[in-house]
């Protein structure tokens, strides 16, 4: 990546971050930041590399789950980390049992890893709902790369009688070739300039 997409990328995140924006109702804010901001290189499945804030904080769980801290969280602890502003970059073994826990996740459905009902992410209170509402697109990952991109409407659900608690988005970015998933439950701020400016190296 050149100077000039890395400052973009700078330059983007930080004039997102100046205005957080929330995923859903109890989704927390996040951290400002100077149009200034400096970014680490996150280096990723088959060259992939992200130039991020240095601020965001990278977790690695095994070869195919990264877990990439955003704002306020506990304990990282991998894929379903409840009350974590993160996002995520599976690989081969998430997206293979990513559509309800036994089947391959080919981005026609939702990201979900269980056939049972999950616990909303911000609340463990409630349950998870994904979908069935969907916009569909086509999204530059880095130069010569595009990848899928799904956003699912979703509701967090109260467990004793279904009905809707909060909404957020579950935003999906899939590349089928280099088996590599990116998802994103927070609207993180920056998350797809990031992506658009990636390099491949």
């Amino acid at each position: 990546m050149s100077m000039k997409h890395v400052a973009a990328v700078a330059v983007a995140v930080a004039a997102a971050l100046a205005t957080p924006t929330a995923a859903a109702a109890s989704s927390p804010a996040s951290t400002s930041e100077s149009a200034s901001a400096p970014t680490q290189k996150l280096k990723l499945r088959k060259g992939l590399t992200l130039h991020i804030p240095t601020q965001w904080k990278v977790h690695r769980f095994g070869a195919d789950v990264v877990q990439v801290v955003t704002g306020k969280c506990g304990k990282p602890k991998g894929w379903g980390t409840l009350n974590c502003d993160a996002f995520y970059v599976l690989g081969p073994s998430l997206i293979k049992r990513g559509d309800e826990g036994f089947r391959p996740y080919t981005g026609k459905d939702p990201f979900y890893t269980s056939s049972g009902v999950l616990q909303c992410p911000f609340n463990p209170k409630w349950g998870e709902s994904i979908g069935p509402k969907v916009t569909r697109g086509v999204r530059q990952i880095g130069k010569g790369h595009k990848a899928a991109y799904n956003v699912w409407q979703s509701r967090c659900t109260s467990l004793s009688n279904g009905r809707t608690k909060a909404r957020f988005t579950q935003r999906e970015w899939y590349l089928p070739k280099s088996k590599i998933l990116v998802v994103d439950q927070w609207n993180t701020p920056g998350l797809a300039s990031a992506l658009k400016h990636a390099d491949w190296k």
